[in-house]
């Protein structure tokens, strides 16, 4: 920029050149730093977002105490946010509200009174019908809070002052967990079962040196206000508490409804937390119309207060555990709840601490707590004790004080020089009230004296050792683990979330499940397009095809099978029988669904049989067998199984389903020769099977030679050689053969 394209300098308004990356740097971090600190990321020492904290001082300026009455929600709101939380109303109501919500919170910190939402996703009425107070959570995490707990600081518009962090007696962060999404970093922590996180807590007091494992003998994992049924693997529970990273795979709780004759019906009692149960429903609705859940008839919702989800299988044969399973990989009646301890360590650094670096930052801020109230209460004790001997002098000289009062023109100063008085001393006896002048006054004013006393000397011994800190702070640890014991306070004590393990059903189970049996016939043309018609056709004629096209090959599938196609590269690709195109059109190319490269094309196609083996040929003579359930591949890239190299290619593919071989080349040479001359691989090149001066194979055929060789010609006549019959052309694998015998069709093919 030239001098002369600036504005000029004469004091009003001018423009600045700024470097624009750096400007967005500093601009931007500024942004990612307030949302890290100030709306995303939860205090490891209280468990709570500065909104959630704004909400509980401000309930509690408001003495919304759980003994006392209940306030509109909109005067709640209308506090935090014209006080301490200069942010939209909707967003503070809505943190409110889950604050409430007995599905959402583990230990809810508010009574709600009135409409809060439900599980099926419903939201919470308008602020105005609604009202709320503290329930004893949230007055467990306040205790202390004006007795010097905790810092406090100036609020935005610098009128008000609001606590940095709660005093938090109750293990907040771990028992009712927290979400957020901020700037480059995401923080999602379950909820627990508070008895079990203030045992470990005790764990760790009474050892420091306790190790993950010695914490996990507590706190089992997760407890969510849902219940459900956690089929997550030990070592992976404890590698993401560990690390503070990883998951938790929650199912739906159900049983088993019996109907009478052999009939049944699922009941869901529990489902994943955070799933609602409206858009659970619908998603089982669509799957049922679509037909992805050919096991399950029907899914009604029978729920009242208690969920209870009726799910009905299409027939009294049906396995429930695998209609369950099915259900548990299409829907969310299995979901993933993640785990990302990412907190405010210190209410200051962000960083994913594991679940004993939380214990040890709570359990540090408690004992922190504990000394800065200890500290408070010394003060108000020697300021007390103060007056009190103040009080005790005017006691043993009180003819004096009320003759020093009634005369003197400054009584205090009188008072201070003549019984050597201190300022507070003088402004209490003056400030005392006549009918304190009773005799036994005196007594009581020892009585208190001596009682303080006693109290400074307990405080000061506090202060002074740490041994005694600790046993102080497991003694309040103690208090709250006793306040939610599972015996004594089953409602919110006892665990709602269970363990269990996921189903042993095999994967090929689960997936035959999930499609709808139905019998089709697979059409490959010869320019690679492949379709499925409905039922087992046995008359192609009518078939049609696009123009140069016509048909390659048929066969009779299920639409639960897989179709196994091999290339002539020697790859086995696989399709799904219920993924193909329907037969009304020409179908899909092949080559669209899987990878096959531009220069190969498909040699064969058959539904998938795992007990079956499989003869691989290539056109040069080579061959070995392969079982069949090695040659699926799970991807679109296919399995390599025969190796070749162009210009040979794979060129036969048949079942083994005899003891014997016979193979025919191009030059209409027969050999036969035993099955198990050949190897047996899951790949490779194979082994020679048959030997040519030029060409290669013609055709091949398994058999069992007690049966004898049979054929078919071209006037669809059946020809048969007996054993004895075909000696000539018995002999080992590798050799030449002999010409074909009599009869064999001109097209050196066995089928004519």
């Amino acid at each position: 920029m030239g001098k002369d394209t600036l504005p000029p300098t004469d004091g009003g308004d001018s423009a600045v050149p700024v470097d624009l990356k750096k400007a967005l740097e500093e601009r931007y971090l500024a942004y990612a730093l307030s949302t890290i600190m100030h709306r995303a990321l939860p205090d490891v020492r209280d468990g709570m977002k500065p909104v959630h904290r704004r909400i509980m001082h401000t309930m509690r300026l408001l003495r919304l105490n759980p003994e006392q009455g209940f306030a509109k929600c909109a005067r709640i709101v209308g506090d935090v946010m014209g006080k301490f939380h200069p942010h939209g109303d909707q967003s503070i109501y809505d943190a409110l509200v889950r604050l409430a919500q007995p599905f959402m919170m583990r230990y809810p910190l508010v009574d709600g009174q009135g409409n809060f939402g439900n599980i099926d996703g419903d939201g919470a009425a308008a602020m105005r019908y609604t009202e709320a107070r503290m329930t004893e959570v949230a007055a467990e995490l306040l205790e202390g809070i004006t007795e010097d707990a905790v810092d406090f600081r100036l609020t935005y518009n610098e009128e008000d002052e609001e606590p940095i962090v709660l005093p938090g007696a109750f293990p907040n962060l771990l028992c009712n967990g927290s979400s957020g999404i901020a700037v480059g970093m995401a923080t999602s922590i379950p909820p627990h079962n508070a008895a079990e996180v203030c045992d470990a807590a005790l764990a760790l007091i009474d050892n420091p040196e306790a190790t993950i494992d010695d914490l996990l003998e507590y706190i089992k994992g997760p407890d969510f206000p849902t219940g459900g049924v956690l089929v997550e693997s030990k070592e992976s529970i404890r590698e993401a508490y560990h690390t503070g990273r990883g998951g938790f795979r929650v199912r739906a709780r159900w049983h088993k409804e019996d109907q009478g004759r052999g009939g049944y019906q699922v009941v869901v009692t529990e489902i994943p937390y955070g799933v609602q149960k409206s858009r659970l429903i619908e998603k089982l609705a669509e799957l049922i119309i679509s037909k992805k859940l050919p096991l399950l008839d029907d899914v009604r919702d029978e729920s009242a207060e208690d969920i209870r989800l009726v799910l009905v299988p299409k027939s009294r044969t049906v396995e429930a555990e695998l209609m369950m399973e099915s259900l548990f990989r299409l829907t969310d009646l299995e979901s993933r709840f993640p785990l990302n301890m990412n907190v405010l360590s210190r209410g200051k650094v962000p960083g994913v601490l594991s679940v004993k670096e939380v214990l040890r930052e709570w359990l540090d801020h408690r004992r922190e707590v504990l000394l800065r109230r200890s500290r408070h209460r010394l003060a108000e004790i020697e300021r007390r004790l103060e007056i009190l001997a103040g009080y005790l002098i005017a006691y043993l000289n009180i003819d004096e004080v009320i003759r020093i009062i009634r005369e003197e023109d400054e009584p205090k100063q009188e008072m201070m020089e003549r019984f050597n008085l201190t300022d507070v001393q003088a402004e209490a006896i003056l400030n005392m009230r006549l009918r304190a002048l009773r005799k036994l006054e005196e007594f009581e004013i020892r009585t208190e004296h001596d009682k303080l006393a006693e109290e400074k000397q307990q405080i000061e011994g506090l202060l002074g050792s740490e041994t005694k800190q600790w046993q102080t702070v497991r003694w309040e640890v103690q208090k709250v683990r006793q306040t939610f014991d599972p015996e004594k306070n089953p409602t919110l004590g006892k665990r709602r979330t269970s363990f269990g393990e996921a189903s042993v059903h095999d994967l090929e189970d689960v997936q035959q499940a999930m499609i709808e049996r139905e019998p089709i016939t697979v059409i490959l043309s010869e320019k690679g397009w492949i379709r499925a018609m409905k039922g087992h056709v046995t008359d192609l004629s009518s078939l049609s095809f696009k123009e140069g096209d016509s048909l390659k090959l048929s066969f009779h599938a299920q639409t639960t099978d897989k179709i196994l196609l091999l290339s002539t590269g020697g790859k086995f690709l696989t399709l799904g029988a219920d993924k193909l195109p329907g037969g009304r059109g020409h179908g899909d190319p092949v080559r669209i669904m899987v990878d096959l490269e531009a220069d190969q094309d498909i040699v064969a196609a058959f539904p998938y049989d795992p007990e079956r083996k499989l003869l691989l040929v290539s056109h040069a003579g080579n061959g070995f067998i392969v079982p069949e359930k090695e040659v699926l591949a799970n991807t679109r890239k296919g399995k390599q199984v025969m190796n070749v190299k162009l210009p040979d290619e794979a060129r036969f593919c048949i079942p083994v389903v005899g003891d014997t071989v016979a193979i025919v080349g191009e030059n209409r040479k027969l050999l036969v020769f035993p099955a198990d001359q050949i190897a047996e691989m899951t790949r490779g090149k194979g082994v020679r099977l048959q030997r040519y001066k030029d060409g290669g194979v013609g055709d091949i055929k398994t058999f069992n030679i007690a049966d004898g060789l049979t054929w078919r010609d071209s006037a669809d006549r059946v020809h048969s050689r007996s054993r004895e019959e075909l000696l000539e052309w018995i002999g080992d694998r590798a050799a030449a053969g002999r010409m074909v015998p009599k009869g064999f069709p001109r097209t050196g093919k066995f089928n004519g």
